[in-house]
């Protein structure tokens, strides 16, 4: 389906902030067949969260399985002492896929699918905010796990661990292509993660339904938006991390080699500082799904709502302090040490609050042991006995003791299964009426929980004792007769009987689609709005939005749930222009402010995904004239996608009582563009700081290689602050709306000249750069890859501004109204300071100690 032909009444300068209605387009058709998904081959083009939803979860899950598959290998191999079954080279290839696709195939998508899929539903909109983000970033998860998993068919799968330390992981230990498999597909993948970040956190604050303020959100919205603001910060320094080392492998640059002033340590701190608030990424989603389905089966609300929201918002600032945690055994300053255990040890505080929480709501009434609550009860077993030896972990000597044994193992999998996986299965059973529209066995259920429960805690119990008794990580076999014999078969016949659990659900699941019950109209007694209406709802969600007076709205507002849901009341039931539409909110009150205009599928988020699969992956196979064309096919679908014309500076009717008509797609700086592109440039900062973190560790640790590049780095630093000041001036202008809306000429002139600016601006970056020699000394590696990343912002800034002209002079937007303008003004301003910050290092770093 395309966009119906829509033609806005433009009026480039409204008075006292007027705008003109829209005219009525066609005849309203059914919202079925508005928000109909494509079939055929054609359902690639869909954008429905509800599609993109699915596609996460399900292709997360088929990772899942693949990495269980090898998890069984692993221990097949350790069942018995000096075990043949697999040689030493295997076995490390197969734990090291294993860590791989379980951290950043698995946990992290899955929870980006449950995101994607309820956000809508739970906040009460059609659709999330940018769906086409979301379409593209699963193709770059997908095709980044493809590259992955394809290094088995080259036998060239990756074997240095799921951290890929350095500087085994560098090309002088590891030949080939295996690490750049990891390094490449991975980067890829990671897309995903920070465009999920973007939508996750402008659809929660920009669409909730009309009187859903920030404190009367479904718990679950907190720990998302939380998770997504970690996300944003979080996995900058390890696409960062993964770039550098995969230009050490491939350009020989000098950043982890100590003979040129680089520090293999400098990986671990980049990895680690994405590394550990990871850990919360993946298990705050699944405790804000425990907080969820809680309250629906004890029948009363969550205990400590406010106290649950400050927890989670603190422990998402402390988990960011944590990452040398991992680090206790590299020689860390004993201060450092210090402060890092006292900060492990903290976070205990605000995860405890959390788990108080839960067990107070468990008291206020009697609890239904469906089969979704045994696996939250396993949640609260299994999590807390994490906890604890977390808290072990945390004190340095115990950790110098147990670092790199099967007691980290041990402990890793109690946090992560216990703390993830459990809640995964809960949520399953809980929403899979959502998906199918029947109900899973009860039976089924409870035989897969107790499998799951009883061979979870027989496999990896027993690690901790291994582990205690000294065996290491990561080794293929080990000697008879020094007491870990026994141990590690009774930890692989639990890791069976675990995996026959997950079978069982996996038969469940098939089965039910045919003979399963049909699910009713909110089946658990829920009371939140994703079950208003029946099992399936439609695509459109919701026929009308309804106003949100409550936190449990279907538990205190009877006009919801006392008729059929098509006959509910709200806001934009009826549908005058044929187009997708939503209700965007003031971020903070729910207030309405806007009509938000929703884009038709589409087949541009594949085709640019695909061109960067292309890049990606030609890269690899170091076809560099393919790896060009791919990133033309990447930049044509990139362009296409914006191209569309906008439908800003019209009005549209409500059928709100208190807000008869609003404007669409609202440029302000509380509309969903505007926090959109906040979060862009924060996560465009965040990957230059990772880089900036780079150049000072090497500083610190090195000095004298730092004084190497004195004269041109004052060069340098002057071209760069200078200009970078006349840009920054130049894109404030372009972004100031009222100049914008002035005429067409002026609104071009500035936009290109803002663009012949920024050419020369990188042009004189790289003049300056010229005179240092980056091979030379790490630090003056780190310096290119600084003036390499603000070069790249500096193209976009010139693509952009030349994108943005053209729009304007075919009308396809309003002066000012865009966002494009937008984007073109934070977007130069970000890239100027982060010019001038990257003169300023060179400045510094130039000056003799």
């Amino acid at each position: 389906m395309t966009d119906a032909p829509f033609n806005p009444t433009p009026v480039p300068k409204p008075r006292d902030g007027a705008y003109d209605i829209a005219p009525k387009g066609e005849p309203e058709k059914d919202f079925e067949e508005i928000w109909a998904t494509p079939e055929g081959a054609r359902v690639l083009s869909s954008v429905s969260h509800r599609v993109v939803g699915k596609r996460f979860l399900i292709t997360g899950f088929i990772f899942f399985l693949i990495a269980g598959v090898l998890a069984l290998l692993v221990r097949l191999q350790l069942l018995v002492p000096e075990n043949t079954f697999l040689d030493s080279e295997t076995y490390n290839q197969v734990f090291t896929m294993h860590g791989t696709i379980m951290m950043f195939l698995f946990a992290i998508p899955m929870l980006e699918g449950f995101a994607v899929y309820l956000i809508p539903l739970m906040i009460g909109a059609r659709d999330l905010v940018f769906p086409r983000l979301g379409a593209f970033g699963y193709y770059c998860y997908l095709f980044g796990g493809i590259i992955v998993l394809s290094s088995f068919l080259f036998d060239a799968a990756p074997a240095g661990g799921w951290f890929m330390y350095v500087p085994l992981s560098t090309s002088q230990y590891t030949e080939g292509l295996s690490a750049d498999f990891w390094l490449i597909g991975i980067t890829l993948a990671e897309i995903a993660s920070v465009t999920a970040a973007v939508e996750i956190i402008a659809a929660i604050l920009c669409t909730r339904a009309p009187g859903m303020s920030l404190t009367k959100m479904p718990i679950l919205m907190w720990y998302l938006l939380v998770t997504a603001f970690m996300i944003a910060v979080g996995f900058p320094p390890l696409i960062i991390g993964s770039i550098l080392l995969e230009a050490e492998r491939l350009l020989g640059l000098p950043f982890f080699d100590v003979a040129l002033g680089g520090d293999p340590l400098l990986w671990q701190h980049l990895f680690w500082i994405f590394g550990h608030p990871e850990v919360y990424i993946i298990f705050l989603p699944a405790a804000g799904m425990v907080a969820t389905m809680l309250p629906v089966f004890v029948g009363k609300p969550l205990f400590g709502y406010g106290f649950a929201v400050a927890a989670v918002i603190t422990m998402g600032f402390l988990s960011f302090g944590l990452w040398a945690h991992h680090m206790f055994a590299t020689g860390l300053p004993v201060m450092s040490l210090t402060l890092f255990s006292a900060a492990s040890t903290m976070v205990a505080v605000p995860t405890g609050v959390q788990v108080f929480c839960f067990i107070a709501t468990l008291t206020l009434g009697r609890p239904r042991l469906t089969v979704p609550m045994l696996f939250i009860l396993g949640f609260l077993f299994i999590f807390v006995i994490g906890g604890f030896t977390g808290v072990m972990i945390a004190a340095v000597p115990f950790n110098l003791q147990a670092h790199d044994s099967y007691f980290i193992v041990a402990h890793l999998h109690y946090v992560l299964m216990g703390g993830f996986v459990f809640p995964m299965f809960a949520a399953l059973y809980y929403w899979v009426p959502h998906f199918t529209g029947r109900m899973m066995s009860d039976t089924l259920g409870r035989w897969a929980f107790w499998l799951m429960f009883l061979g979870f805690n027989l496999a990896f119990f027993m690690m901790h004792l291994t582990g205690l008794r000294g065996m290491p990580r990561r080794i293929a076999t080990y000697p008879e007769g020094i007491g870990w014999d026994r141990l590690n078969m009774l930890s692989t016949i639990g890791a069976f009987i675990l995996a026959a659990g997950i079978a069982v659900f996996i038969v469940d699941f098939f089965r039910h689609q045919r003979t399963g019950q049909k699910a009713k109209r909110d089946p658990w007694g829920a009371a939140t709005l994703e079950w208003l209406y029946e099992p399936r709802t439609p695509g459109y969600n919701f026929r009308a939005i309804p106003t949100i007076t409550s936190r449990e709205p279907l538990w205190d507002q009877p006009e919801l749930t006392d008729r059929p849901a098509a006959e509910v009341e709200g806001a934009l039931r009826i549908n005058y222009d044929h187009r997708r539409e939503t209700i965007g909110c003031d971020p903070v009150s729910g207030e309405p402010i806007q009509i938000v205009r929703l884009p038709h599928p589409t087949w541009f988020p594949l085709i640019a995904a695909s061109g960067l699969a292309v890049l990606f992956a030609a890269t690899l196979a170091s076809l560099y004239w393919l790896s060009a064309i791919g990133g033309v096919i990447a930049l044509i679908g990139l362009t296409g996608w914006i191209w569309e014309p906008s439908d800003s500076g019209v009005m549209r009717k409500t059928g709100l009582h208190d807000h008869a008509s609003l404007p669409v797609n609202v440029v302000d700086h509380k509309s969903h563009l505007h926090v959109g592109t906040i979060i862009t440039i924060l996560i465009l900062f965040a990957l230059f700081a990772s880089l900036v973190f780079a150049g000072l560790y090497l500083w610190n640790t090195q000095p004298s290689f730092a004084e190497a590049t004195d004269r041109p780095a004052r060069i340098f630093a002057l071209l760069a602050g200078g200009l970078s000041v006349i840009l920054f001036a130049l894109c404030w202008m372009t972004g100031r709306r009222a100049l914008l809306q002035g005429s067409l000429a002026v609104g071009l002139f500035i936009n290109l000249l803002t663009g012949v600016v920024t050419v020369a601006l990188g042009l004189c970056f790289f003049w300056a750069l010229l005179p240092i020699d980056p091979y030379r000394t790490a630090f003056a590696a780190v310096g290119w890859a600084m003036g390499a990343y603000v070069g790249a912002l500096l193209a976009v800034s010139f693509y952009w501004t030349v994108f943005n002209a053209l729009r304007k002079a075919t009308g396809r937007v309003l002066l000012g109204q865009g966002l494009p303008d937008l984007l073109l003004g934070g977007f130069g301003k970000a890239t100027a300071i982060m010019a001038g910050i990257t003169a300023i290092a060179f400045l510094f770093a130039g000056t003799p100690q």
